[in-house]
């Protein structure tokens, strides 16, 4: 069928847990690690759909704004017609961006004067009502957002958050307007053009709602959200689900995990591995800054326990030890650190045979996918929701079974669910 939608995601979890709803509709979903140089037969030859994942949420809006762009005019080039801005499902940004920046440049570059907003995704507990972002059963603004290293969410109320961040001016489109149906999300969309508002902020309790908005917005050119609205896409071109868009080579190799994350889901995981007794080793920045080689000392520790596995290596700790950390290094710094080494870390396991890898946090899967010179994912069946297997090709021929889990998702015991899922393939 060709490229039929073209997705930019803000970071490499995030880019995953997006193609994983896609693959869920029935699409075969590529995901491209930056934005490739060659055309689009060169590197997604079969694929309804192609996302591009950038390291761009917390990095300098300019940088994120040219590395969109970029990513933009590739899917155009590719074919793509209708483009994706996916973003975190917890709305993560700040004052100057990157959001609002990039979503108002993406627009610019299409000639688009209105695009939809929501990060909900009912699935993973993320809903949006009358505007407010609510995390499980409490809104943004009190739930483990709020103690965010790099984006604290202290504001749960969409609209001001994406006002703080525009030029442009923004509304809503409420539940009572999605529980109508799709011509009323339309007619909504129309008064709200009428009166120059540029943004809408979408309410979502349920996949109803997002599978109603999905055929509301068929026609605009640019559509921004999390990964929820991904359900409701690929039926506007005529694509149903199907088994078979999930279909990975068989797995085998060792099996690791390595977490960066210190969000409230990631750090219950790593308790729960940790309460099982296996074998895990503790990276301390502390200890990096100090100028140790706490690689080479994880990798020595994996060595006498891969044969086992799987291995857990981990820098996740509880806010109060983060803000200690960030204290005495400085948040830039720590978090700069602690990347750097799991990503020396992974290419490690790698290299000792790991060939099923778990790696949790965004900042850390982006810094882990570079370090293995990863260009381009196949992705595969869901773990939990928002987390899939994948299939990546590495630069010595072999096949390495992925997955980047974003912090804030899956259960306790995602780790052993994501092991005992390759073991049914």
């Amino acid at each position: 069928m060709g490229i039929r939608l073209g997705a930019i995601a803000d970071d490499f979890t995030g880019a995953t847990d997006l193609a994983n709803n896609l693959v869920r509709a029935g699409m075969r979903v590529v995901q491209l690690m930056e934005v490739p140089e060659a055309g689009a037969e060169a590197v997604a030859p079969d694929a309804d759909a192609v996302v591009i994942a950038l390291k761009s949420r917390t990095v300098p809006v300019a940088e994120a704004v040219d590395a969109s762009l970029r990513a933009l005019a590739w899917l155009r080039g590719a074919g793509a017609e209708q483009i994706y801005f996916k973003y975190c499902s917890t709305f993560d940004s700040t004052p100057a961006g990157n959001i609002g920046a990039v979503t108002e440049a993406l627009m610019d570059a299409l000639g688009a004067d209105f695009t939809v907003a929501t990060p909900a995704f009912p699935d993973n507990g993320r809903t949006v009502f009358k505007g407010h972002l609510f995390v499980g059963d409490v809104l943004l603004s009190e739930s483990g957002m709020r103690n965010h290293p790099l984006t604290p969410m202290t504001d749960s109320n969409l609209v001001n958050v994406l006002g703080a961040q525009t030029t442009r001016p923004v509304g809503l489109i409420d539940h009572t307007v999605l529980a109508a149906g799709a011509d009323a999300v339309r007619a909504r969309i129309a008064e709200l053009r009428s009166a120059g508002v540029a943004f809408a902020v979408v309410d979502a309790v349920s996949n109803d709602d997002l599978v109603r908005l999905g055929e509301a917005v068929s026609e605009l050119p640019l559509v921004t959200a999390g990964s929820g609205l991904a359900i409701g896409l690929p039926a506007n071109w005529g694509v149903q689900p199907s088994t078979s868009a999930a279909q990975l080579p068989p797995a085998g190799g060792h099996r690791a995990i390595v977490s960066g994350s210190v969000s409230v889901a990631t750090n219950g995981q790593v308790r729960a591995f940790l309460d099982s007794g296996r074998p895990a080793f503790s990276v301390d920045p502390l200890r990096i800054a100090a100028g140790e080689d706490v690689a080479a000392e994880a990798l020595a520790f994996a060595d006498a326990h891969l044969a086992d596995g799987p291995v857990l290596v981990y820098s996740t700790e509880a806010p109060d030890a983060v803000r200690g950390v960030q204290s005495k290094l400085g948040a830039a710094e720590a978090g700069e650190l602690v990347e750097r080494t799991l990503a020396e870390v992974a290419r490690g396991l790698v290299a000792r045979g790991v060939r099923q890898l778990v790696v949790a946090g965004g900042e850390t899967s982006g810094a882990v996918v570079q370090a293995l010179g990863i260009t381009g994912l196949r992705i595969g069946p869901q773990i939990d929701p928002g987390v899939p297997w994948c299939a990546a090709v590495l630069p010595d021929g072999e096949t390495l079974h992925l997955t980047l889990k974003s912090g804030n998702f899956g259960g306790p015991d995602f780790f052993s669910a994501a092991f005992a899922l390759l073991d049914k393939s």
